[in-house]
């Protein structure tokens, strides 16, 4: 498999915490990718031209963050990361990836905004991203993730990667000290210790 790859990127290190615990890192080939340079390879495998965007064996392009985590999730022969379609615990493991990935979301497009100059409008539009992330965090605090064993975990744990890596002039542990608690534990296990974001 061939990974189109930011070391930066919360979405691709999702996927790379999905690949080591379902133990298919070595698998995987890295190709170190810009998506604001709409490279051809890129595009050829996701028309948005973002990453991650994974190219399967059989030559089948796969994008999106949580439509490759699942992909992965068929592969291996690790316990799954979705829980069983119908479930009580597949739900509350998807609503953790969707609130995890909207921090993401939130937290990227302040961090592209604020490479421009700043007016009202984007002023605006950074308070209203930065409120997302802390209510958010306060749903997660209200119910945090025990231990990594789902996506909606390991997509959590990305997301306050991402916050203490663009952001960490903003602490967030002190008004979440289960969230910070949890994390703690999580980060020291690998599919989080050995993604932490770079560059």
């Amino acid at each position: 498999m061939k990974l189109h790859y930011s070391a930066a990127s919360p979405y691709v290190r999702k996927v790379m915490a999905c690949a080591i615990a379902r133990g298919l890192e070595g698998g995987i080939e890295k190709i170190t990718t810009n998506p604001h340079a709409s490279p051809e390879d890129l595009l050829a495998n996701n028309p948005l031209s973002k990453v991650p965007a994974l190219l399967t064996p059989d030559g089948i392009a796969v994008f999106d963050s949580p439509v490759i985590c699942e992909f992965l999730d068929s592969h291996g022969d690790a316990p799954p990361l979705f829980p069983p379609v119908g479930s009580p615990e597949r739900l509350k493991a998807l609503l953790r990836q969707a609130t995890a990935d909207g921090i993401m979301d939130a937290a990227v497009a302040r961090r592209m905004q604020s490479q421009h100059p700043q007016d009202e409008a984007r002023r605006a539009f950074d308070a209203r991203q930065k409120a997302a992330v802390e209510r958010a965090l306060a749903a997660l605090e209200r119910d945090p993730p025990t231990g990594l064993a789902d996506i909606g975990a390991i997509s959590v744990a990305c997301a306050l990667g991402y916050l203490d890596f663009r952001f960490p002039h903003e602490p967030w542990r002190e008004a979440h000290p289960r969230l910070a608690a949890w994390f703690a534990e999580v980060s020291k296990l690998r599919p989080i210790a050995e993604t932490v974001p770079v560059g």
